[in-house]
């Protein structure tokens, strides 16, 4: 390879803050959090989502934008990547990391609220712009979506799950939930019917730095103990209520979010 691409790509990659890959709890955890969303959305939202995706509803949209990955369009391509986590350093918040040049999930946010709210967006633009948000909510609320900057979201914390070679963030993405052995369908009804009307209340909080700051508590306690060579029964045991918590959370934060889009 000729040394000037060489340093063009190291460039490249020198620019970006890699915190986590484009994966968050997997096409199964991403439809749970769109079929909760929909209990919670306002009859005003609930009809401007309808018009927005047709005959489509939000579990069925929800995991495009990591779908999209493959394809050749210019968006997903060379935008998309960094909206889909954050990187909050230990010794910072979110407001004081703030975001990188090319953006966040949390710039992202705002920049598809922005789309939504424009009358003179076209309807591919305002499709596009709530399928990213029902994608980022979810991101948000698995923790290491809030990376610490230093091991890619967990990605280079390489250790077994139940046996089976692994890392920390494809064991959050992928094999907590798929460990429930249920449907998205099943999954969203059993957590939802756990989620009382002062639950629903405490929890629809719609400002992403809130879910962020949470996210990024919890973070610690996710990482394997020092020595541990293999995530087995006593960790999903660990594990399940807040990875539960957390999707459950992020169904509601949706339509809270999406309440306030359009209830403006």
């Amino acid at each position: 390879m000729r040394p000037i691409l060489v340093a063009a790509i190291a460039a490249c990659i020198a620019n970006i803050s890699f915190s986590a890959p484009a994966h968050a709890w997997g096409k199964l955890g991403h439809r749970v959090t769109g079929e909760i969303a929909e209990s919670y959305l306002t009859d005003e939202a609930k009809v401007a989502v309808e018009a927005i995706l047709g005959v489509e509803d939000m579990a069925e949209v929800s995991n495009w934008p990591d779908y999209m990955r493959s394809s050749d369009d210019e968006f997903f391509k060379r935008e998309a990547y960094p909206m889909h986590f954050v990187t909050v350093p230990d010794d910072k918040s979110y407001e004081e990391a703030g975001a990188p040049k090319q953006g966040d999930a949390f710039t992202g946010l705002e920049r598809f609220k922005a789309t939504l709210r424009n009358q003179d967006a076209s309807a591919e633009e305002q499709r596009l712009a709530l399928i990213m948000i029902i994608h980022i909510v979810s991101d948000l609320h698995q923790p290491l979506h809030v990376g610490k900057g230093d091991d890619w979201g967990g990605n280079k914390v390489e250790i077994s799950f139940k046996g089976e070679p692994s890392n920390l963030h494809e064991i959050w993405d992928e094999h907590l939930v798929q460990d429930e052995e249920l449907s998205y369908t099943e999954m969203a009804h059993w957590l939802n019917r756990k989620i009382t009307p002062d639950l629903a209340k405490e929890w629809a909080v719609s400002d992403p730095s809130v879910w962020i700051a949470e996210s990024k508590e919890i973070r610690p306690s996710v990482y394997p103990k020092e020595g541990e060579t293999d995530l087995s029964w006593q960790y999903v045991y660990d594990q399940r209520p807040v990875m539960r918590k957390r999707l459950s959370q992020s169904g509601v934060r949706l339509a809270a979010y999406l309440n306030e889009v359009f209830g403006e």
